[in-house]
């Protein structure tokens, strides 16, 4: 049994080197397995592998063939053992064009091997990193090996770091809700391109003269513009900065007379909000309300363009930070800006991943409620759905306080949507605090008793004459 203790911990950098080029390589297959269990704990007692990821990663560069074949093996099982979630897979996936070119075929082989491994937790989002530096005969065999992976269930993590099997120790055995939590912790997050993909500087690459054009009295030009800066935009993950003039220029180009430009400023936002996710949030109370005061816009394109920028900004921020916007514009006096209100209201439901609390349960409850009465079948229909939709995160039962009062056909079709919904979020009751324990009775003091035919004896008070006597006598002075 190999034991990794604080003092080999810290020699981590002289022993890898030596591990990759001697152990794994190995033509005996315990000295080989002890090698990349070694890998394994090292992992397992510092809980992250970013510094164990550098160092192996250099196997990759060596002349020998077999050691880049042993290190992309051992590559592999330790992404097997502890997944994408405590191994950054990035670095692994912008080595693998060069070593699918390599002369040997062995190298392929493993190369082939962590890719399906990298691909089983990563799923397409790991294309965004490598798949274009492959040739075409390369992505078809590497599609050939995904295939028997996309039917497989979800990975989870095989191996517990130090801290995690601490943690499980601790937790009380049979507590129902400590095992949901130890589930939760074991499910692995879904990776997506854009936590793969590197940020590009948008403001750099931007037209120079992008405000200008945008201020132009000829349409033609302020549509060229923006779609040059769409251009730039359409990407992964883009870098943060200082996009204020940039978001105040499409926010007035929601106000534009022209379709195709409040078309293509309604891509760009999307884009910007995409790439920029959470970074975008602080520019939400600056560009939802334009939007969706162009949602009266009753041309397909145009309103298919703004519901997608609607839903970009969303996922920015959250369904809490949107509320307020979206509950105002439910009263608008124009019926088309109304249902498409309430279509985005309905997609920020399904999509949230946080069930709303019960003030804004109350809110939305409210308001879509309201709209049941409306003149068109549109509206109330979408209102149906909210409340089928709330109806499906918060569960019947405590949903049935606004239900009262409506009539069984509307309850029915609030009920068939409910069904019919699918939702991300689950409101999740607290679990009830166990009773407190009871506290121990109080000990008995224990007193002595006086042998039989003894009296006990008697204190008897201090007078002064005996606190005198107690005292220490003065000393006489020494003769002069």
């Amino acid at each position: 049994m190999i034991v990794v203790t604080e003092r080999e911990f810290r020699s981590r950098s002289a022993t890898i080197t030596p591990i990759v080029e001697k152990g794994l390589s190995s033509t005996k297959v315990a000295t080989k397995q002890s090698s990349v269990e070694a890998l394994l704990l090292y992992v397992e007692v510092e809980g992250k592998a970013d510094a164990l990821l550098e160092d192996l990663l250099q196997g990759l560069s060596n002349k020998q063939p077999k050691v880049v074949a042993a290190t992309l093996g051992a590559l592999t099982a330790l992404y097997h053992a502890y997944g994408v979630k405590i191994i950054e897979p990035k670095p692994p996936l912008k080595a693998l064009p060069k070593v699918f070119g390599h002369a040997d075929k062995n190298v392929r082989a493993e190369a082939s091997n962590l890719a399906v491994e990298l691909y089983r937790w990563l799923r397409e989002a790991m294309k965004t990193t490598f798949w274009n530096d492959l040739k075409p005969v390369q992505q078809q065999d590497l599609e050939k090996l995904f295939e028997g992976v996309k039917s497989e269930p979800a990975p989870k993590q095989d191996r517990l770091l130090r801290s995690q099997q601490a943690a499980k120790e601790v937790a009380p055995a049979g507590d129902e809700y400590a095992e949901a939590d130890e589930e939760e912790v074991e499910e692995v997050p879904e990776v997506e391109a854009f936590d793969l993909a590197e940020p590009v500087d948008v403001i750099k690459k931007m037209p120079s003269d992008f405000h200008e054009k945008l201020a132009s009295a000829k349409w033609k030009d302020r549509k060229d513009t923006l779609d040059e800066f769409y251009e730039v935009a359409n990407t992964e993950r883009i870098q943060d900065g200082r996009y204020d003039e940039v978001i105040q220029g499409l926010a007035k180009s929601m106000k534009d007379a022209n379709v195709a430009v409040v078309t293509v400023a309604a891509n760009c936002i999307t884009v910007l909000a995409k790439g920029l996710r959470s970074s975008f949030a602080k520019y939400r109370s600056r560009i939802l309300a334009p939007i969706m005061e162009r949602l009266k816009e009753k041309k397909q394109s145009v309103a298919e363009a703004l519901g997608q920028a609607l839903d970009a900004v969303f996922l920015s921020t959250g369904l809490s930070e949107c509320l307020e916007d979206i509950l105002e514009f439910l009263k608008h006096k124009n019926p088309q800006v109304k249902s498409e209100t309430l279509g985005f209201l309905i997609r920020c439901l399904k999509t949230t991943r946080e069930a709303p609390s019960k003030p804004e349960v109350k809110s939305i409850a409210d308001a879509a409620t309201k709209l049941l009465t409306e003149s068109t079948e549109a509206t109330r229909s979408a209102g149906a759905e909210t409340l089928g939709t709330l109806m499906k995160i918060m569960g019947e039962r405590q949903m049935q306080q606004y239900l009262e009062g409506l009539d069984d056909i509307r309850k029915s079709k609030i009920k068939e949507y409910c069904d019919a919904a699918e939702v991300k979020a689950k409101d999740k009751p607290r679990p009830v605090a166990p009773p407190p324990k009871a506290a121990p009775p109080p000990q008995k003091r224990m007193v002595k008793k006086a042998a039989p035919g003894l009296k006990p004896p008697v204190k008897r008070a201090s007078t002064p004459q005996t606190e005198k006597s107690a005292a220490p006598s003065p000393q006489p002075k020494p003769a002069a």
